[in-house]
């Protein structure tokens, strides 16, 4: 099995998910500890205010009210709330006192201190001093998500750039790789078209003849295949029926006896709007891959019929299988399980079918040992 830099390509997303976790999870911890100090010296805060109001309550002449108001007044971010022992609101800090929504969520959030102001000697008279997270203490336990938010977009636009540049980069090698060896392939053909026009005047019955057209007309319709990789192909009504059976013809002619090749069709002539060249460059890999991953022998059978608007197209054939894990690997450019292979031929289907066909083809059922199933969705938009 071969793996190309697609594969780099999810160690690269695996490794940008990992570190997006790596610095969520820090990021929470650190904010946790923070808060959890803030907490505590909030808390600790509000035992100093408490004891500011006992002493308050408790002044003589020798309490310095200075530096009790000052403790008093000094709160200006914990919202308060003091409740006498008859649990009526008698004092509000830092919150509106018109709003009682606010009042009955610090009353009953369960932060509380209770402390008692009368003077030593008489009868306890306990007050309670409710308090709830200043508006930073707030904002700060609110932060992390926004981070989490802000480094998670980060992770999906990197991903996203990452992939489209590889992808852009990817179609460029495509279009020049394919326009580049049908140009290779032109002057060769049109050497073998000359010196096959040679051959049929000079030997006009030799029975070879007609074969040597045939496979000089098959080099012109590959070279015109990848000419037409990298632009739009022309679309034209098209019967998928006879698509598929010159392309069953032509590869069973030129494979083993052992191979048996069936075609089925719902319907006698089935119209679609393809590019036939490419459509039929589409089969001719579906079953020279199941030619292969049988092992040259085995049978192959091609069913095309009309489903829920949509024309179906399925290759089936009895070879070696697929494992489900494989379902999507398998077009994945440079995924092969052959000795020899580029594993470009799958790939190369996907895109055919999906970007210029705007259909899809997928694995539709395999089992280990005993065959696979491809299928092909097309559009069914053809108007006659």
């Amino acid at each position: 099995m071969k793996f190309t830099w697609l594969n780099n390509m999810t160690y690269v997303k695996v490794g940008l998910v990992f570190a997006a976790l790596l610095i969520a999870v820090a990021s929470l911890l650190v904010s946790n500890r923070l808060i959890r100090d803030l907490q505590a010296e909030e808390h600790a805060n509000m035992e100093v205010w408490a004891e500011a109001m006992r002493a308050l309550s408790n002044a003589d002449e020798s309490t310095d009210m200075g530096l009790v108001l000052k403790v008093i007044n000094g709160n200006e971010y914990i919202p308060i709330v003091v409740l006498d022992s008859h649990g009526d609101v008698t004092l509000t800090r830092n919150i509106a006192e018109d709003n009682p929504n606010d009042i009955h969520r610090i009353t009953s959030s369960g932060k509380s201190l209770r402390i008692n102001i009368a003077p030593e000697g008489q009868r306890p008279d306990y007050i309670r001093v409710c308090y709830d997270e200043s508006l930073m203490l707030t904002r700060l336990a609110q932060f992390p998500y926004v981070q989490l938010g802000i480094v998670g977009l980060f992770v999906a636009v990197a991903i996203f750039a990452l992939l489209s540049s590889k992808r852009a980069e990817q179609n460029k090698v495509w279009v020049g790789l394919s326009r580049e060896t049908a140009h290779q392939l032109g002057t060769p053909i049109s050497s073998l078209m000359a010196w096959t026009e040679v051959l049929r005047e000079q030997y006009p019955n030799d029975p070879l003849l007609p074969d040597m057209s045939t496979d000089v007309k098959r080099l012109q319709l590959i070279a015109e295949r990848f000419s037409k990789i990298g632009s739009a192909p022309e679309m034209k009504p098209t019967d998928l029926c006879q698509v598929v059976q010159n392309v069953v013809s032509y590869i069973h002619r030129r494979s083993s006896d052992k191979v048996r090749m069936t075609t089925t069709f719902a319907e006698p002539q089935m119209m679609a709007s393809v590019c036939a060249p490419l459509f039929e460059w589409v089969i001719e890999n579906l079953c020279k891959n199941a030619i292969d991953a049988m092992q040259g022998e085995g049978e192959i059978s091609v069913y095309v019929s009309r489903q829920q608007g949509q024309m179906l197209v399925e290759v089936a054939d009895t070879g070696k299988g697929i494992e489900r894990q494989h379902f999507k690997s398998v077009f994945r450019p440079g995924f092969t399980t052959k000795k020899r292979g580029w594993g470009l031929g799958l790939s190369l289907a996907k895109r055919i079918v999906e970007e210029y066909h705007h259909g899809r083809i997928y694995v539709e059922a395999s089992e280990v040992g005993r065959g696979t199933t491809f299928a092909i969705e097309l559009p069914d938009n053809y108007q006659a």
